[in-house]
């Protein structure tokens, strides 16, 4: 994919399939994608890390059968320190030297509280840690522009992501949101509150939103809800039955995740991170509207991930 008119690059992000036909269709994404180079790909573990098998043999497979690179997710929640250590090490033996460390949610109720292993890890902070311990890897932590729903105000939040970069995370991931002022305050407070960590790249998380559904599901993810101006555009757009106005629905959402895309490239924003929801159309309907190119270049442009040496996770 051609960066154009300094427009940044893109990275892509998938679920790991439930089943036969959920994996066709990651696949068939997958390969959609590969022809435009975007700068990453990962693949994300479900909740309470119950999918940690399938994200680690996905990811694998990326590796080894296509020319994506890939970043592979690794949670901590429901994993003793031994678990992780062998996760670790079977992304290592696969190749993968890029990883997103994150506590992660609780099982059952991404809301509900946490309760931390006795032969587990309580914080992102340690999870970064432990991988740069086991080898050369490449490491981004996650972060919410609004302020993490468990943390007592933005400044605890903001310091909480600082520990996590000078652990040794080397960027950060932004959770979805939709209102650019908030990633724009956060990344400000993070340079206010320690000049060193906020020079490291912030990454913006787009979704584009295809249905009314997703706006509920997403405010349920996150533990914050959608502007209220935009829910009420999607609303416009719905009328009174949402069903048969899906593609006014979807229409609305792909402008709405086009303006926010525009309006964080002119803040110069390091890159795009999009959720795919293991479709391609969306994504790639706002790459269009952002005037990006299906032109080719050799090589993808550079995000803050690189491809390290092979590593053994000791």
């Amino acid at each position: 994919m051609r960066s154009v008119d300094g427009r940044p690059p893109f990275s892509v992000e998938f679920l790991p399939p439930r089943d036969a036909v959920a994996e066709e269709r990651l696949w068939r994404a997958l390969r959609q994608f590969e022809q435009l180079r975007p700068a990453f790909a990962s693949v994300t573990y479900g909740a309470g890390g119950s999918t940690s098998d399938r994200t680690v043999r996905v990811t694998g497979r990326i590796a080894e059968e296509t020319t994506l690179l890939p970043l592979a997710h690794l949670t901590a929640v429901g994993h003793s320190v031994a678990d992780l250590r062998a996760m670790i090490g079977a992304y290592a033996d696969r190749g993968i030297t890029n990883i997103l460390a994150l506590r992660g949610d609780p099982p059952g109720d991404p809301l509900g509280p946490w309760i931390p292993r006795s032969d587990g890890l309580t914080y992102a902070e340690q999870l970064v840690r432990l991988v740069k311990e086991l080898g050369s890897f490449h490491v981004g932590v996650a972060c919410v522009p609004q302020g993490h729903h468990r943390s007592p105000n933005l400044a605890d939040d903001t310091r909480h992501l600082a520990d996590k970069l000078r652990a040794g995370a080397d960027y950060s991931i932004t959770q979805v949101f939709f209102d650019p002022e908030d990633y724009l305050r956060l990344r400000d407070r993070l340079a206010a509150h320690d000049p060193e960590q906020g020079a490291k790249p912030i990454i913006p998380e787009i979704m584009p939103i295809t249905s009314m559904r997703t706006v509920a599901k997403m405010a349920e993810l996150s533990g914050s809800p959608m502007p209220t101006p935009l829910v009420e555009r999607l609303e416009r757009a719905a009328g009174d039955d949402p069903e048969a106005n899906r593609a006014a629905v979807r229409a609305a959402g792909i402008e709405i995740a086009t303006e926010l895309c525009e309006r964080l490239i002119a803040e110069g924003v390091p890159g795009l991170h999009f959720i795919t929801m293991n479709f391609a159309r969306a994504t790639r309907e706002v790459l269009t509207n952002l005037g990006y190119t299906v032109e080719l270049p050799a090589q993808p442009a550079a995000l803050p991930l690189n491809v390290a040496e092979p590593v053994s996770a000791r």
